[in-house]
């Protein structure tokens, strides 16, 4: 059953665009513990582009709208507050549902391309990642997952062909930042 693995970049300084120290060293960290990947992608942001590369993998491609977030979407979900905020915006039908229905769509092109038993890493960011969680299983409940992921934490999502049939979140072990 193919996988991706859907992670938010590593810590950057704002307005910075690029990693710092700290961010590097928790992507290595992270890294360490994830397997191997049979296609990586990142949006086209280098913080992403770089957490991939601390962790360990070579980048296969950039897809810019990895790194869009919609802006009319800002006025129906506080994108914090994890994905049960973002199933609640899809269920208006609105701009959260386009984004949503974006980022699901690029995440069946890429579940299309694994082989069978194939993992992808997908390296994004916050509200992004939860975008797609959402696109894929808008009637899955969220209740539970809490606020949206915090620095190289993601969502690992199942697939059956191009069918999302499971998700679960990927949260720090220890809840080290």
């Amino acid at each position: 059953m193919p996988e991706i693995e859907h992670r938010r970049h590593s810590w950057r300084e704002p307005p910075g665009e690029h990693l710092t120290q700290k961010g590097v060293n928790l992507a290595r960290r992270v890294g360490g513990t994830m397997g191997r990947f049979d296609l990586v992608v990142t949006s086209d942001m280098p913080r992403a582009f770089e957490t991939a590369i601390a962790m360990g993998y070579a980048v296969d491609r950039q897809e810019p709208v990895l790194g869009y977030a919609a802006p009319s979407w800002e006025d129906e979900v506080d994108w914090t507050l994890g994905c049960a905020e973002f199933a609640r915006g899809f269920a208006l039908g609105g701009a959260t549902t386009r984004a949503c229905q974006t980022q699901a769509d690029l995440l069946r092109r890429i579940a299309a391309e694994l082989p069978a038993n194939g993992r992808a890493l997908v390296v994004s960011h916050g509200g992004i990642i939860e975008e797609g969680a959402v696109g894929l299983l808008p009637r899955y409940d969220y209740s539970d997952w809490g606020l949206s992921c915090e620095r190289c934490e993601g969502v690992l999502m199942r697939f059956d062909g191009i069918n999302c049939v499971d998700a679960g979140l990927l949260r720090l072990p220890d809840g080290r930042q």
